[in-house]
Parts: C-alpha cells; sequence; structure tokens
C-alpha cells in the first residue's frame, strides 16, 4: 500500500513564504564575520536540495513538471560548487605566506 502526499494551492504557497521569509530572518540576523563560516558549513544542505531536485525530476510526468526540476538540479548543483568555492577561498586566507628570500 502506497500513501500518496499532494501539497496545492495556497498550502503550498503558504509553505513557500513561510520557508522564505524564515531564510531571510535567519540569514539577515547573521554579522558578516560568521556569514562565510556558517555558509559553508551548510553545504550538505545544498546537496539535499539537489537530490530533491533530482527525485523530482526523475518524477515529473508533464514538461514544466520536468523543466522544473532541471532548473531545480542546475541551480542547486551551482550552488554547492559556489560553496565549496568560497569554502576553499576561505580556508586560504589561513594558511600562511610564503615569503620570498
Amino acid at each position: 500500500m502506497t500513501a500518496q502526499i499532494t501539497i496545492v494551492g495556497f498550502v503550498a504557497l503558504y509553505i513557500f513564504m513561510l520557508a522564505a521569509f524564515t531564510g531571510y530572518e535567519v540569514i539577515s540576523r547573521v554579522p558578516a564575520i560568521l556569514h562565510t563560516p556558517l555558509m559553508s558549513g551548510s553545504n550538505f544542505v545544498h546537496g539535499i536540495v539537489v537530490v530533491g531536485a533530482i527525485y523530482t525530476l526523475l518524477n515529473a510526468s508533464s514538461v514544466p513538471g520536468q523543466v522544473i526540476g532541471f532548473v531545480g538540479v542546475l541551480l542547486g548543483a551551482a550552488n554547492v560548487a559556489g560553496g565549496y568555492v568560497v569554502t576553499e577561498r576561505m580556508l586560504e586566507m589561513f594558511k600562511p605566506s610564503q615569503k620570498k628570500a
């Protein structure tokens, strides 16, 4: 037996708006000096977004669903790659510099 949950209409819009508001409030209260370390530490969350987007893409039954899934995978992968690039740049700042003699 398979149970299926469908979120439609105003419920989906409400969840999206609540997530957007919560994300904005959380990120806007983080001091600038902590922003990069916190974002680099949350790269795993972006990986979960990519997995969800792949799931959406593979289970899409219409062309708009496939387009949304593809865009989700593309943007999620770009976010993961960008997070790791920022992390590498941040870690470079803490390495000792090599002075030439």
